[in-house]
């Protein structure tokens, strides 16, 4: 997906890892505007960010976003163990000093949320706010659908793809072909009045260009990710939000999340979705810039 008025380059990291990156700025203009950077979620891509990106954008913000490692246009290594939270953090930190960005605003999107934590534990002085659309801080394989089905099947298509590659990776990569697939994940993921099936339909084309080791490996570093207790001692200003009809990720972990943040505000979006941010675009962009606007004033 291509935005008007940004361009995307590539950095590689000490590691050798190269990162695929946009911007609407230069270097140069960094110091000139505020920062935000967007992280989406699990085997998801730019275009879950496709009404924020250029809204932010057009009011003002320097704007940053980025594919993970192992993602897209960036770089991957033959173990998929170098897939982790910790390393994706460690590769938003080498772009943005790279790029001069002293301190941001980071917006994280489902598994994105973990991103953003991950990176706001790791560098609490380079993060001036954060906006969480919809994750979770305990484990997916334990509540996501409100249930742990997760938990069972994981394992289960983990053996399928190692014994049957070929066949299961031609499954994956198909799926935007695929009429039930498009409709389980239409209905059971989004707005189906708000969101088109096109979209739908771009979201698997996207996921079928990943493999399906990080989706699994990723799924292994939610479980993992211990971070729930160190929600209390992350004190920076955040905005956390959810739609009242997410069938993903249930709703009573937005309210677990703003709690345990010493410095929240919860907003829920009446009928949004799992994605409340193509749902409901325009309500989420300007409760997000009413946010920004808010801390930016009481910093100024």
């Amino acid at each position: 997906m291509e935005f008007d008025n940004f361009k995307e380059y590539i950095i590689n990291t000490p590691d050798g890892m190269s990162i695929n990156y946009g911007l609407n700025f230069t270097p140069e203009e960094v110091n000139d505007k505020p920062v935000v950077v967007f992280n989406y979620g699990l085997v998801c891509n730019i275009a879950h960010w496709k009404y924020q990106i250029p809204f932010f954008s057009s009011i003002g913000f320097n704007v940053v976003y980025h594919d993970y490692r192992f993602h897209f246009k960036s770089g991957s290594t033959e173990f998929i163990q170098d897939l982790t939270f910790s390393n994706i953090s460690k590769d938003m930190k080498y772009l943005l000093d790279f790029l001069g960005v002293k301190s941001a605003y980071h917006i994280g999107h489902s598994m994105g949320v973990n991103i953003t934590l991950e990176y706001a534990k790791d560098y609490p002085e380079d993060v001036i706010g954060m906006v969480l659309i919809s994750g979770t801080v305990l484990p997916p394989q334990d509540i996501l659908f409100d249930s742990n089905w997760m938990e069972i099947l994981q394992p289960i298509l983990e053996t399928l793809n190692q014994k049957y590659p070929t066949l299961y990776k031609n499954i994956w990569k198909t799926g935007h072909l695929n009429p039930l697939a498009k409709h389980l994940i239409h209905k059971g993921g989004f707005n189906t009045k708000r969101v088109p099936r096109e979209f739908i339909e771009y979201y698997l084309l996207k996921i079928g260009e990943l493999s399906p080791e990080v989706f699994f490996q990723l799924l292994k570093e939610m479980k993992n990710h211990k971070i729930i207790s160190q929600l209390e001692y992350i004190s920076t200003p955040t905005l956390v939000m959810g739609g009242d009809k997410d069938q993903v990720i249930p709703n009573f972990l937005q309210n677990i999340l703003s709690d345990s943040l010493p410095n929240s505000r919860l907003y829920i979006i009446k009928d949004g979705s799992h994605v409340p941010q193509v749902d409901f675009h325009a309500t989420v962009n300007e409760r997000i810039r009413i946010f920004l606007d808010n801390h930016k004033a009481l910093n100024t």
